[in-house]
């Protein structure tokens, strides 16, 4: 948009139906509309735990969390040396868990990482809770085009206890993730390409149509016994994601984009192809996303757990003797120093994305300055659920101070999650099973 033009706050679209929407919050509104920036959540998971060698086998360098030295900075492992140049905004997090996580199969952990689910009362006829970044998205979403951005490395939702995705909706019904660049490009920016007419036509009829299928589903709900009626449940929340959407996608389509540069991109990358170019290209989007401010919350699963889906290949793409779950129950010396090579590999691949955010700027510092990235496991070692490997990058301009080795005992993870969602300006009393925010941390040094 020219900033000569001013819109006035109480501006409004016209949605469906006849009804109105409020505009969000644009820069052509004025500097006293305005003041606040962008705040942004990024949730990174990798499966398997992370490369914690044995002690008997010397080689404690390749481990993930860092050392520490008398002047109280630490030291990165070889697997997260990489990240060097971002020391400043970064840092790690030990002693982390979940209390749930010792009652559940090990192989859910993925499923309970942003939830801190099962609860000892879930809703009934679910099994999980709200992910951490749905509750951001519940938050942030009247300012941008999309509520929420879900993708993973195998795309949909998976199976109990073998999820492809790591985000759940408020009623803890798991939310399709996409994985082809392209498809999810063409969702978030092609909106400048076809006339406006034409794509307004185009969400009617598909609004239409997911409301057609979602009476005929309702209809023969009635006659499916329990099981089915789950699987259903969990169709029905995929069309409810399909249509926020589009209906989020209607409310903005008269508001051209910010204009960006795509031609970095390799559309064509796949799961199946380089591991490197598909992680990258995939972390571009989310950066150009959230510079575009088309959403605020990003889940972002890497890996899959338990050998499942074609990242569990990666390891043998990149010459390394085994795949990634067997690498991860590696006992040797050298199964472990290769596991601990995998660990650098993505290490490697966060870097490029955090020096995309950085590239990025908004009105007032970097777009990682104004973003918490998340970036994690729910196992450190075989399946183990404590200790679980956490680091935190970005958010400096929401008060968050990096270049700590942070631990304080056990920690529930529920307690920093409700720190990060302070930290982002959404005042919930508690997240899942919180006690309190986490006292002498990196939230509370601002």
């Amino acid at each position: 948009m020219s900033t000569s033009l001013k819109i006035d706050r109480r501006a409004f679209l016209h949605g469906l139906g006849g009804a109105t929407l409020a505009l969000p919050v644009l820069d052509a509104m004025g500097a006293e509309v305005t003041q606040e920036l962008p705040r942004r959540f990024c949730a990174l998971y990798t499966a398997n735990g992370m490369s914690l060698p044995k002690a008997e086998h010397g080689i404690d360098e390749w481990s993930w969390f860092p050392s520490a030295e008398a002047d109280g900075e630490f030291v990165f492992g070889r697997s997260t040396e990489p990240l060097e140049p971002y020391r400043e905004q970064l840092s790690f997090l030990g002693g982390l868990y979940h209390p749930s996580g010792t009652k559940a199969d090990p192989h859910t952990c993925s499923d309970m990482w942003l939830t801190g689910a099962p609860l000892h009362n879930p809703k009934p006829g679910t099994y999980n809770t709200v992910a951490l970044d749905q509750v951001v998205a519940l938050h942030t979403k009247h300012y941008c085009r999309q509520p929420s951005l879900v993708l993973s490395i195998d795309a949909g939702t998976g199976f109990l206890s073998r999820t492809g995705t790591i985000s759940y909706n408020l009623e803890g019904r798991p939310i399709p993730a996409e994985n082809n660049p392209r498809r999810i490009f063409n969702r978030l920016f092609r909106g400048d390409r076809d006339s406006l007419e034409s794509e307004r036509d185009k969400l009617n009829r598909r609004i239409k149509l997911v409301d057609a299928v979602a009476e005929s589903a309702r209809s023969l709900n009635r006659r499916l016994g329990k099981s089915d009626r789950v699987r259903m449940d969990e169709y029905m929340t995929s069309l409810d994601e399909v249509e926020s959407r589009l209906i989020a996608s209607e409310r903005w389509i008269d508001i051209p984009l910010k204009k960006q540069d795509y031609s970095h991109l390799n559309l064509d990358a796949t799961s199946e192809g380089d591991p490197a170019e598909y992680y990258r290209t995939m972390f571009d989007l989310i950066a150009l996303a959230f510079d575009a401010d088309i959403t605020r919350s990003v889940a972002f699963m890497l890996n899959r757990e338990d050998g499942m889906g074609i990242s569990d290949t990666f390891p043998l793409k990149l010459g390394l003797s085994s795949t990634h779950h067997k690498l991860s129950h590696a006992t040797d010396k050298e199964g472990q120093r290769q596991f601990a090579e995998y660990d650098r590999f993505l290490s490697r691949q966060l870097l490029h994305f955090l020096n995309r955010m950085s590239e990025y700027r908004d009105r007032e510092g970097t777009v990682l300055d104004n973003t918490i990235v998340l970036y994690g496991s729910g196992a450190s070692t075989t399946h183990y659920p404590r200790n679980l490997p956490t680091m935190l990058m970005g958010g400096s301009r929401m008060g968050l101070k990096h270049g700590t080795y942070w631990r304080d005992g056990e920690t529930r993870m529920s307690n920093m999650y409700l720190s990060i969602l302070r930290s982002l300006g959404v005042e919930e009393e508690g997240f899942a099973d919180s006690t309190s925010t986490l006292h002498d941390s990196i939230f509370s040094r601002a």
